[in-house]
């Protein structure tokens, strides 16, 4: 019977699918504990801060409150006078974004789940205690910025590492900030989409270039760290070519670099100017927009978006010129600090040369300690007789 079990393609499969549903059970279970835990911090939180507010147990309410806890429940760990301190700053953070739909009774006994900001789904309990921590460290008396934080931590599966790394950027202030005509020529919905890709300015301090560099050798570096460049994009690029050709007519053209946004079902074309931004740039962008739209755009895709990244721009010029055009257009600066003297870059040895250099060397060493034998020598399985006729060490 056992073997007749084992050779049951029918019952491996369902032994997989109850693996499978145990596992995201466990992972469900997991959240909603850390949900209730951090509804209980909220309210704690809300609970020492009305009570200071009312100052009837004085400036040590922390202290005290911290140690009457853990003499109460000595096997907890929550209840240090840093969390404390942690859980009323999470109720102060967010105290004017929460609805209360109860009196406060039932708030800190019922079941009720806050909603923050009006976003279903986009709530500080939904992450860990420790990424809260550190957004409520970065983020005081900030609740957009902090909320901004929390729906990237979400979307992105960010680590607690990756998100100290993003709050100690100014990803926030640069998010959705660049001039674009998205509300005019888009969709509400989709505007509201496409206006968080885009950034202002984007920042390029991963690559290092000569001082009088051009755009071939902007977009070379930007192509030899394109994994920091996808980062730098931000969520659900996926990189299509540099130099895409599109035959238009009896012409080509080609695009400095193409993306598709897998989350907003849409092309996006990237032209690069290492100069001030020109109002002519913007017909250029356009063509290769209508072009993608009507080469390369399948039913199921949105509508192609253009982003024109530059050295500077006039914002009122830029503006004035993206309300000119009907495609939907961004534009945006770039920041590069890393740049290095032009008569340095000729002098800097390739690796190829190091290679080179390092080879002739190792040459000149075994020729000189084996009487003119050469390292492919040793590799053809006389090198013990070699080394039993003359051993220099």
């Amino acid at each position: 019977m056992s073997n007749v079990i084992n050779s049951d393609a029918q019952y491996s499969k369902w032994i997989k699918e109850i693996s499978e549903q145990f596992k995201r059970s466990q992972i469900k279970a997991a959240c909603a504990v850390n949900a209730e835990l951090l509804k209980f911090y909220w309210r704690l939180g809300r609970e020492i801060y009305m009570r200071e507010k009312d100052n009837r147990y004085g400036n040590h309410l922390i202290n005290k409150l911290s140690k009457d806890l853990r003499d109460e429940l000595p096997d907890v760990k929550s209840f240090s006078r840093t969390n404390l301190y942690y859980m009323k700053s999470f109720y102060e953070l967010y105290s004017n974004e929460i609805d209360l739909s109860q009196n406060d009774e039932c708030l800190y006994k019922g079941e009720i789940v806050p909603q923050v900001g009006g976003q279903s789904g986009i709530t500080p309990f939904i992450i860990p205690w420790g990424h809260n921590k550190l957004i409520i460290d970065k983020c005081r008396d900030n609740p957009d910025k902090a909320l901004f934080f929390v729906k990237q931590t979400i979307e992105n599966n960010w680590s607690r590492a990756v998100l100290l790394n993003f709050l100690d950027t100014d990803l926030y202030e640069r998010q959705g900030k660049a001039i674009t005509n998205f509300d005019k020529v888009l969709p509400s919905v989709h505007s509201d989409l496409s206006r968080e890709l885009i950034k202002d300015p984007y920042n390029f301090d991963f690559i290092t270039l000569r001082t009088d560099y051009d755009e071939k050798e902007l977009e070379d570096a930007l192509m030899n760290n394109i994994q920091k460049l996808l980062m730098e994009l931000g969520k659900g690029f996926a990189f299509v070519g540099r130099e895409y050709r599109l035959v238009v007519g009896n012409t080509e053209q080609f695009i400095d670099l193409l993306f598709y946004n897998i989350p907003n079902h849409c092309y996006v074309v990237v032209e690069v100017k290492v100069r001030d931004f020109e109002p002519g740039d913007m017909g250029q962008l356009g063509t290769y927009i209508g072009a993608v739209d009507g080469l390369l755009k399948s039913e199921g895709d949105n509508n192609t978006i253009g982003l024109l990244i530059c050295k500077t721009k006039d914002n009122v010029l830029a503006q004035y010129a993206v309300n000119m055009i009907n495609a939907p257009v961004g534009i945006s600066e770039y920041e590069l600090s890393t740049l290095i003297p032009k008569e340095y870059k000729g002098s800097m040895p390739t690796i190829e040369e190091i290679e080179n250099e390092l080879k002739d060397k190792t040459d000149t060493l075994f020729e000189s300690a084996y009487g003119g034998a050469s390292p492919d020598f040793f590799s053809s399985g006389r090198v013990q007789g070699v080394q039993e006729e003359r051993d220099p060490f």
